[in-house]
């Protein structure tokens, strides 16, 4: 079975009934967990940015202190697991504000973490290709947060 186009789509959904939308929705929540994710996110976070990056930040933390700290390839395993895991809940917000704020926390739990990430080229590589990403992502925002944010970058990058 070939998938339909978002175009086809969007034309069969204008077609049918609220009942049916629900239905649908539900059915799609059924499938999978990312699916019944951003479902949770757009009934009931999209109004509530800030309360959502809280709560991914959270999230987060709780990862960080979980990680298998005896070597750092289980360090690194669990890093780009979280990291994983932000980018999908970046990816259900699609706001470059909420972006920044979580790869800024995300790099900043990595600058912190103990043992030291720069014992680690890979780690090392991830935290600067994350820190370019950011300041890619800043470049596209409104001139006051992109001042904001740089200043939080600075403290980031010394």
């Amino acid at each position: 079975m070939k998938a339909a186009t978002v175009k086809e789509i969007k034309e069969e959904l204008k077609t049918r009934s609220p009942l049916e939308m629900l239905e649908i929705c539900l059915r799609l929540a059924r499938f999978k967990k990312e699916n019944k994710e951003l479902l949770t996110y757009l009934l009931f976070e999209y109004d509530n940015e800030f309360g959502y990056i809280e709560s991914v930040k959270r999230d987060m933390d709780e990862q960080f202190n979980q990680i298998n700290r005896k070597n750092y390839f289980y360090i690194r395993k669990s890093i780009r697991k979280i990291l994983t895991a932000t980018k999908k809940f970046i990816r259900y917000s699609q706001k470059k504000e909420t972006e920044v704020e979580l790869l800024i926390y995300f790099c900043s739990k990595m600058k912190n973490f103990k043992p030291s990430i720069h014992r680690s080229p890979a780690l090392q590589n991830l935290f600067i290709r994350q820190i370019e990403l950011i300041k890619k992502t800043i470049s596209q925002l409104h001139e006051d947060l992109q001042f904001d944010y740089n200043q939080e970058m600075e403290s980031l990058t010394k």
